[in-house]
């Protein structure tokens, strides 16, 4: 008999991907985190530029093509008034490897990171793998994240906690004073803040703010191109921290990657300092197809929380409804896919064309009468 770990042996396969891979072909696919637009042209020209003038035969540094780090530096500096040197920021396979090299660096074997329920499926597994105890902490009825919550849930052996807003699966946009909060509670009690901001430029309500704006040695801030620019095939993602947190989550870098691929480096970097009109013209048809969709779930007479950024709804749902859906050929994930909290719910992205969306929006219309 094989033998495995028991941090492998404590994780499963993803819920969202296990709904994805079992659709059928035709289905209408509303499950995947995955914008419907193309990279825009001047990343992918940067890409092939790159490649045709041979900067992408070898390595990279650890840390990233320094006009790369250059870009994401003056990104963040544009976006939310934050300095840092590019030092300080490490490129990296995609978001998921930022939160994994985050979580490695800093949560010791049995140290608990506080995570919000329902919240992104990474973030329960990654602090499996590092060896921690994710402690959920369920969100509020308007799916944010309550700093009061993770304040009560610290104990001596909180290494971290995690903020997501724009929120995965929930769509929510933590409110500023909560980002405040979140600060202050990592400066007040030493421990981490780990906020993923890979949906920080979809917002159409509110406005997005980083912890690290109040507490920069205290906060990691994890991002990526991968929905902002629709790119997730490029796997580009990065970290931002202090000198100190960076160099030991380059140890953990330097050993499973080296260096992030290196033509998504190059297109990475085009997208940052090329024309950004391609994510405003994004967003306004997110918050379009929001709009539908919201109409649409309310008129079935499901009960949604209007989300105010990302590209995700999370309706509450009864019974078989999730199953009722698939089987007529629209793919939705159940809620219990991203906590115990989400049970109940459902949720469903709209990163797809508004024609789909109505289609999908009569069939749902049918689940929900089928199961009542």
């Amino acid at each position: 008999m094989p033998q495995f770990s028991d941090r492998v042996e404590a994780i499963s396969i993803s819920g969202i991907r296990e709904v994805f891979e079992s659709a059928g072909e035709d289905a209408i696919n509303l499950g995947i985190g995955q914008p419907d637009f193309p990279t825009p042209e001047h990343a992918r020209r940067g890409a092939i530029e790159a490649i045709e003038a041979g900067k992408t035969d070898a390595y990279t540094a650890n840390k990233g093509v320094l006009d790369l780090r250059e870009g994401i530096v003056a990104k963040h500096e544009r976006d939310l008034g934050l300095s840092y040197d590019p030092d300080q920021v490490i490129a990296t396979a995609g978001g998921s490897e930022a939160l994994h090299i985050a979580l490695e660096a800093h949560v010791g074997l049995g140290e608990e990171v506080i995570i919000p329920d329902p919240g992104f499926v990474a973030y329960d597994a990654l602090t499996k793998l590092a060896g921690g105890e994710p402690v959920p902490v369920p969100l509020r009825d308007d799916l944010t994240l309550d700093p009061a919550a993770v304040e009560d849930a610290i104990t001596e052996d909180t290494a971290a906690f995690v903020v997501n807003s724009p929120g995965n699966p929930t769509g929510a946009v933590s409110p500023p004073e909560d980002i405040r909060a979140f600060a202050r509670i990592a400066e007040e009690h030493d421990v981490l803040c780990i906020s993923d901001e890979v949906y920080g430029r979809i917002v159409f309500d509110g406005t997005h703010r980083s912890p690290a704006e109040f507490a920069p040695e205290q906060t990691v801030v994890v991002d990526a191109c991968s929905k902002s620019y629709s790119m997730t095939g490029w796997r580009l993602g990065w970290v931002a921290a202090s000198e100190e947190r960076v160099e030991r989550m380059l140890r953990v870098h330097q050993y499973i990657q080296a260096c992030a691929s290196a033509p998504a480096q190059f297109a990475a970097e085009a997208a940052l300092t090329g024309p950004q009109d391609v994510v405003g013209e994004m967003v306004e048809t997110f918050e379009t197809r929001r709009d539908i969709v919201v109409d649409g779930l309310t008129d079935i007479g499901l009960d949604v929380p209007t989300p105010e950024g990302a590209f995700y709804v999370m309706p509450k749902v009864p019974d078989g409804f999730v199953d009722e859906c698939i089987e007529r050929g629209v793919v939705v994930v159940p809620g219990g896919a991203f906590g115990e909290h989400g049970e109940g719910d459902a949720r469903i992205s709209y990163a797809t064309s508004t024609e789909e969306i109505h289609e999908a929006l009569d069939i749902m219309a049918e689940a929900a009468e089928a199961v009542r």
